[in-house]
């Protein structure tokens, strides 16, 4: 297959999170063929039942790329239309597998080796994939992740917190409120605190953000709601610490705050003769911790399209992520 083939044969894979298992297994498929035919090694690396991160290595890896094969719902199939592949996970991040592939491929047929490539399950939600990996280090220097980054070299990427917030109350008819505890309105109040916290700032990753992606509660609109919750999302500027510390204080007495997902915000390594960004999202890398090596983020596409009923990637900037891949991994190894 060729890039355009396997970005679109892997789209086609519905690999919403957690239901990664077909699509790793096509993947496992896949590079046991590829290290069969190169001297290399394939695994699969146990996450949860019926969950698992593929780990492909040729020697012994000083350099090994890593993206997710998670995606986040709905899911919707690939089209081509000459200039663009659409499709669920175009660009976030089945494309960036599909150049990976590619990239290691022609590294291979040039002799290179030390060369590793950990595709992991969970980023969308939890990065319980990268977790898993991060107590598997094996040795690797440097760790090349992927995410649509426009193929530019990313300076730092914002951390992530993640909370659900669930109010209890109690029932009674709404003709006598004062029998009753709203749940809504403890969890309105809360929220309402929550928005109110002054946010961080950083000079590289700018404005801390604050998002209110679900409500949920109640039953009926006569009936007082005995129970209510929301789900939060702040993308954070650096260790996350105070704000964390904010939160808890909003949400007080008025509602039990649930912790889902806490990874800091990080500053990235840079190499010559390489475009740069900074992006607002966040990514597996604080949870390898280290362990696979100094991290750096590239990738085609941009995250514009990603997360929408639009999502694409422009089949050139395929063609190009594969020749900046091999680029960043010869200037490594040489390192």
């Amino acid at each position: 297959m060729d890039v355009f083939e396997l970005t679109r044969a892997l789209v086609d894979i519905e690999s919403v999170t957690p239901n990664e298992e077909a699509v790793g297994v096509f993947l496992l498929d896949r590079l046991s063929r590829l290290t069969a035919e190169s001297g290399g090694r394939v695994e699969r690396m146990d996450v949860e039942p019926h969950r698992f991160n593929v780990l492909a290595t040729w020697g012994q890896p000083v350099v090994t790329f890593s993206t997710h094969i998670d995606t986040v719902p709905p899911f919707f199939p690939s089209r081509d239309d000459g200039e663009w592949i659409w499709g669920r996970g175009a660009c976030d991040t089945k494309g960036i597998i599909a150049a990976m592939v590619r990239a290691i491929e022609d590294l291979l047929a040039e002799g290179v080796r030390g060369l590793g490539l950990l595709l992991v399950v969970g980023e969308e939600r939890n990065s319980a994939g990268a977790y898993t990996a991060s107590r598997r280090g094996i040795g690797s220097r440097y760790l090349i992740n992927g995410e649509p980054t426009e193929n530019r070299l990313a300076l730092g990427s914002k951390g992530a917190l993640r909370y659900e917030i669930i109010a209890r109350g109690r029932m009674a008819h709404s003709a006598y409120p004062e029998l009753g505890d709203s749940a809504i309105e403890k969890l309105l109040d809360a929220l309402g605190r929550v928005r109110r916290i002054k946010l961080p700032r950083d000079p590289v990753l700018g404005e801390s953000t604050l998002n209110i992606g679900t409500i949920r509660g109640g039953r009926a609109p006569n009936i007082i709601p005995d129970e209510a919750s929301a789900e939060i999302f702040i993308r954070l500027v650096d260790s996350g610490d105070s704000t964390r510390l904010e939160v808890s204080r909003a949400v007080d007495d008025l509602a039990e705050l649930r912790g889902v997902l806490y990874l800091p915000a990080v500053h990235l390594g840079s190499a010559d003769g390489f475009e740069t960004t900074v992006v607002s999202y966040t990514t597996d890398i604080p949870a390898f911790g280290g362990a696979w090596g100094k991290p750096f983020l590239l990738g085609p596409g941009t995250i514009h399209f990603a997360h929408t009923d639009e999502e694409r990637i422009r089949k050139t900037d395929l063609l190009d992520a594969i020749d900046i891949y091999k680029k960043l991994a010869r200037k490594l190894l040489e390192q």
